[in-house]
């Protein structure tokens, strides 16, 4: 069977979530629950065969993560998915500026697709894969 590949949009952004367990600690349980999951509207999980909290892998031209889909909480937003600031957004978007010197953190096409056997890496492990140490 091919796996089902959906394309969208991606978004990043701050939550509230995020902000507290910025505040507790980047090394935090509550910070990693916070910044490795992927909003997605609720008939895009279906298309991929998906329920709420399966891993899925998001890939951009910039890299891939394995992350946590979650039901958006605020309605339908077909063929889009946000996730919230942190190292494993920061490890999908570009790091290119064009001249204004801040990254553009929306609108980066992405591919999605389920990853249950494949686990969310712990911050550590994910800044050893994208820095070697």
């Amino acid at each position: 069977m091919v796996k089902q590949k959906l394309k969208v949009t991606l978004l990043t952004g701050r939550t509230i979530e995020q902000g507290v367990g910025k505040e507790a600690g980047k090394a935090t349980q509550g910070y990693f629950e916070s910044t490795t999951m992927a909003y997605m509207d609720i008939c895009d999980m279906k298309k991929l065969g998906i329920k709420n909290r399966t891993n899925i892998q998001v890939t951009t031209p910039n890299g891939s993560v394995i992350l946590r889909a979650v039901k958006h909480p605020r309605g339908a937003m077909p063929g889009m998915i946000y996730i919230p600031y942190g190292p494993w957004a920061n490890a999908i978007c570009s790091n290119e500026t064009t001249s204004i010197g801040m990254p553009s953190f929306k609108g980066t096409p992405a591919e999605v697709e389920a990853a249950p056997e494949k686990p969310v890496l712990t911050l550590k492990e994910l800044l050893k894969s994208e820095f070697g140490k």
